[in-house]
């Protein structure tokens, strides 16, 4: 009998040796596989060059009027000033914000874009109080009621400014 039992040994000695051989195999496969896939997946698309716009030549502060990216333009904190100095309009929040307003307009228009394609607009404001007179003179600049998402914030601004608009534009 013993003779009859010594097959069973040999087998169960074999099997271990298939599973390995199986997983060894099936590992190959897999990997090949990935290889497979990673060769023919396809190639993330490279990050666009930014185009530094310059409306006015170049900078004289250390920052872009506007900058594209792909089909986003980012126009930088915009204030009521006229030329490339920092000299604010006199008259107080609607002159300043008429002034913003054509100094974004003008930006965007060196980025053959119009005011049509804001999509997202930051208002600072030196005082909350004056939002509904900065509103009277932003909303004409809009029509059919397309109005750039937007957000306020009460800040400090620079020079004295009363207003302050950063925006963002869709190239396409």
């Amino acid at each position: 009998m013993i003779s009859r039992l010594s097959p069973r040994p040999v087998r169960a000695a074999v099997r271990p040796s298939r599973c390995r051989l199986s997983a060894v195999t099936l590992t190959a496969l897999l990997a090949t596989a990935l290889v497979m896939t990673a060769c023919t997946a396809p190639r993330p698309t490279p990050a666009p060059e930014p185009v530094f716009i310059h409306p006015d030549g170049p900078p004289v502060n250390p920052f872009s009027p506007a900058v594209r990216v792909g089909d986003l333009v980012f126009v930088s904190g915009t204030l009521g000033t006229t030329g490339t100095g920092l000299t604010l309009v006199p008259g107080g929040i609607q002159p300043e914000t008429r002034q913003v307003m054509e100094n974004i307009k003008r930006t965007l228009a060196a980025a053959g874009l119009g005011m049509d394609r804001l999509v997202k607009c930051t208002a600072y404001l030196a005082d909350l109080t004056e939002w509904p007179a900065m509103n009277e003179v932003y909303r004409s600049y809009f029509t059919n009621g397309r109005f750039p998402a937007r957000a306020a914030v009460q800040a400090t601004l620079l020079n004295g400014a009363r207003v302050e608009l950063e925006c963002i534009a869709a190239a396409r």
